[in-house]
């Protein structure tokens, strides 16, 4: 009642839906998976009787749960957030609800706790697998209740942030990267200030409270904690209640600014159609378009909001840390074993560049949609190959700061000597890939997904989803350091279950043999391609990625274009 009939009615609702008990029993399934694929790059298929074993492997697989956990958690929350309210905004039913007599706090706590919804019932359904990993030993239920409640109360945070930017802001593309670019620096500022603070001091110790993984580092490995002169339940307890207060501070300022922030003032701006000079009228001067309308307006236009500078400044900002992270840590110890420190730096920041790369290509076409622009083109003679690749360019145009800035990272490691010119070549190939692949994944979830909700929280999830199936990947390998033969049977159900996920997603609407052949490949050579890499190759890496992701990025475009009409609904077929 406290949160108001916005999300009674979600409360009531969302267990009708068929997809509410799917996504739940898969997310239990998911971790029984993942748990099996532990046990068996742990021990393979040998008999284990040995209590210490089990313990061991109880412990491992406590850690891979609670980091993999909050790391969703955190996702999500911000995403779900920040995509229900930008929808609202898209659909212009933010102002009908702003007009009922809905209080303030209801409206905003509605909004959140509706979006927030399925992310409680994940936790919840997560309980008992993460009960039933104190059976094997090594992990106390101490551990597993303070590692759920730093998931609540990260999930709170992040969705708190999502919904102030999200009724903040009226673009889409800017809610949702304004939300991971802050949500991201505001974890970057953190570690920076405990750097600078010393860890040993008590600014460092509340600073770092605000950070989610200091704390879990310190549930997962209690000793360490009690040897830094603190214990790990204190530490969990203060952190969350950090989160806790941090979540209800961003709540009660987004309640405040609510009606300040909206409705917005653009929805009132008209520009004139004339203008008076000396009592007679002079028509405006339009700017003249281009022979390819689609183009022109994503690159000649504010299409994507006024202030689209803002983001590209924090992106840079980051850059310049990390930048000065890689040439102050050039000669650190490798991250988990695997990577160099600076390499780590780089991967971080080109990740989360394809993160955003993929909410610009999504929001491309849900944003049409929304505006009810996307018929208007319908109606027009504009080809599929014009709208395809108008958007794509368009994309990589809005976005070209988040592909030149890892690019030239590349070039510095090459004049650094930090890698060869050979290496640097398969990095540069490799990375325009997967923008490529970003890019198109983004256009066709907008495509096949009528839902902009859906859109976005399936075309962010299955690159999220690669990126945490690739970081469990390199952990469990390094643990099991078998040969490639019995890494491949230790990890076949896993592959299996990410080819079927990724199927279902990518074929969703329009079910293809080739994108068949590509949900079952792509996660195959990306396997392959890691266990290449832990085995310092390079040129297969770069051959698996190019034939992955690249197969898998026409198999998107070909339909795309081909089945434009019949994807949109549009009745006359393209000419010539």
């Amino acid at each position: 009642m406290f949160a108001g009939p916005i999300f009674s009615r979600e409360a009531l609702t969302s267990p009708r839906q068929f997809r509410h008990y799917l996504i739940r029993s898969g997310y239990v399934a998911a971790l029984f998976v993942l748990m099996y694929t532990t046990a068996q790059a742990t021990f393979g298929w040998q008999q284990v009787r040995n209590v210490g074993d089990f313990a061991r492997f109880g412990s491992l697989i406590f850690q891979v749960f609670s980091i993999v956990q909050l790391t969703l958690v955190l996702f999500f929350a911000l995403l779900f957030s920040a995509g229900g309210i930008a929808q609202e905004k898209d659909r212009q039913t933010l102002v009908l609800l702003l007009m009922t007599d809905l209080r303030n706090r209801e409206l905003v706590l509605g909004k959140l706790f509706a979006s927030l919804l399925i992310v409680g019932v994940l936790l919840a359904a997560s309980a008992p697998v993460f009960l039933s990993v104190a059976l094997l030993g090594g992990v106390s239920f101490e551990q597993i209740c303070w590692s759920l409640a730093l998931c609540t109360g990260s999930a709170l945070a992040a969705g708190s942030w999502g919904a102030l930017v999200a009724f903040w802001k009226e673009k889409t593309f800017q809610t949702l990267a304004i939300s991971v670019l802050g949500g991201v620096l505001f974890i970057g500022m953190i570690e920076a200030t405990v750097a600078l603070s010393g860890s040993a001091s008590e600014t460092a110790r509340w600073i770092g409270l605000l950070n989610p993984y200091r704390a879990l580092m310190g549930v997962l490995n209690p000793l360490a904690a009690v040897t830094s002169g603190s214990s790990a339940t204190a530490l969990a307890r203060d952190s969350v209640i950090a989160l806790l207060g941090l979540a209800v501070g961003l709540i009660l300022f987004t309640v405040i600014r609510l009606r300040v922030w909206n409705p917005s003032q653009a929805l009132f701006m008209a520009t004139p159609a004339t203008e008076e000079k000396e009592g007679q009228a002079v028509a405006t001067k339009h700017r003249e378009i281009w022979s390819l309308p689609v183009i022109w307006r994503e690159m000649r236009t504010r299409a994507y909001g006024r202030k689209i500078f803002v983001i590209k400044l924090a992106y840079l900002l980051m850059a310049g840390l990390v930048g000065m992270s890689i040439v102050e840590n050039a000669s650190a110890e490798k991250v988990l074993g695997m990577i160099s420190a600076s390499g780590f730096a780089f991967t971080g920041l080109s990740l989360l560049g394809l993160m955003l790369i993929n909410a610009q290509a999504v929001t491309a076409l849900t944003s049409e949609r929304d505006g009810k622009t996307l018929e208007l083109f319908l109606m027009t003679d504009v080809t599929a190959k014009e709208f395809i690749f108008g958007k794509l360019g368009g994309i990589l145009y809005n976005t070209k700061e988040l592909v030149l800035v890892p690019l030239l990272i590349i070039g510095y490691f090459a004049y650094s000597g930090t890698t060869s010119v050979e290496h640097a070549a398969y990095l540069i190939i490799g990375f325009l890939m997967l923008v490529a692949f970003a890019s198109m994944l983004g256009l066709h979830a907008g495509l096949t997904f009528e839902n902009s909700r859906s859109a976005i929280a399936n075309s962010l999830g299955t690159m999220f989803f690669l990126f945490i199936g690739i970081f469990i990947f390199m952990i469990l390998l390094v643990e099991a350091r078998s040969s490639f033969f019995l890494q491949f049977q230790s990890f076949v159900l896993f592959i299996g279950v990410g080819s079927i996920g990724l199927y279902s997603s990518l074929s969703y609407r329009n079910p293809s043999g080739a994108l068949r052949i590509a949900a079952g490949a792509l996660p195959f050579l990306t396997f392959y391609a890691i266990t290449e890499y832990l085995l310092s190759g390079s040129l297969g890496v770069c051959f698996a990625i190019t034939v992955a992701y690249g197969f898998t990025t026409l198999a998107m475009l070909v339909p795309a274009i081909s089945e434009f009409d019949v994807a949109l609904g549009r009745t006359t077929l393209d000419k010539g």
